[in-house]
């Protein structure tokens, strides 16, 4: 069984981060018959949906009722948003007895045309707060390290004073408050195949922990094939043993248990090198 399994239920987002290198695939959002026909594929497979490889999920029109439908296949979704959409769909998330965890990606301020800063975070702060009292875990992301992190200092200020001292911290995050956490992190170069190529010798969990599933169907061996570049099957017309059973796969998954990239994809991924 797989730890996660990344669910893009759209790919249409409403910011343009430095961070994040967006799409050339055509926008669209996911019908809930695509859905439905998607969680009957997943079942078994995972524990864990992630609604989130590309695009911003709250902006999908029937986010609630995914939710519930995830909730009653029996999945624990987690989401990542840039937390510009906060106000208008709190009451949603908070209502999903499915909804295990939220990402807030606070280096997405960075795009935010108009948005006052103090807001921002304190909008965030008050989902968090008000998340965490209904028993979901928030982490509040700053994965900027290296980049645009100019505002680091102002938004961590504005958390000190939102959040009793001292905060616990871990090797991977601080613990803010009970079921909150701050998670700093750098900035990393995304797999392009425009990117140069970084060699061969290189580890990555895709297929071994995780896979991604685009809004059509595509099924990438992770959440950073942005672009579909590495396409393995698709399970609208497969079911996922299927396409874990292909040569593909097989090649893939063997080669990063050698400690080689065996896909041009990967090769030019900055991300997997962390695990190197």
């Amino acid at each position: 069984m797989l730890k996660r399994v990344y669910l893009e239920i759209t790919n249409v987002c409403n910011l343009a981060c430095s961070f994040c290198p967006g799409t050339s695939r055509a926008p669209r959002f996911m019908s809930e018959e695509d859905f439905t026909r998607l969680l009957g594929k997943l079942c078994g497979e995972t524990q864990y949906l992630y609604f989130h490889l590309m695009g911003e999920p709250l902006l999908h029109p029937s986010l609630g009722r995914f939710l519930a439908l995830a909730g009653e296949k029996g999945f624990r979704v987690i989401l990542t948003t840039n937390g510009t959409l906060l106000a208008e769909k709190a009451g949603t998330l908070l209502a999903a007895p499915a909804l295990y965890k939220i990402n807030l990606s606070l280096q997405s301020f960075e795009a935010n045309e108009g948005g006052e800063l103090i807001n921002y975070v304190n909008q965030c702060a008050d989902f968090a707060a008000h998340a965490a009292a209904a028993g979901k875990i928030c982490e509040l992301r700053l994965w900027n390290r290296g980049g645009r992190e100019s505002l680091n200092g102002e938004i961590l200020a504005l958390l000190h004073e939102r959040f009793t001292q001292p905060w616990e911290h871990s090797p991977r995050s601080v613990r803010l408050a009970e079921r909150i956490f701050l998670a700093e992190d750098d900035k990393f170069d995304w797999p392009d195949l425009r990117a140069p190529d970084r060699g061969e010798s290189c580890f990555c969990y895709a297929l071994r922990d995780q896979i991604g599933v685009l809004v059509d169907g595509t099924v990438v061996p992770c959440c950073l094939d942005h672009n579909g570049d590495l396409p393995l099957g698709n399970l609208f017309d497969q079911t996922l043993d299927e396409i874990m059973s292909t040569e593909k796969v097989r090649r893939i998954y063997t080669g990063f248990s050698q400690r080689k990239a065996k896909e041009i994809l990967c090769r030019r991924c900055g991300y997997a090198r962390r695990f190197t």
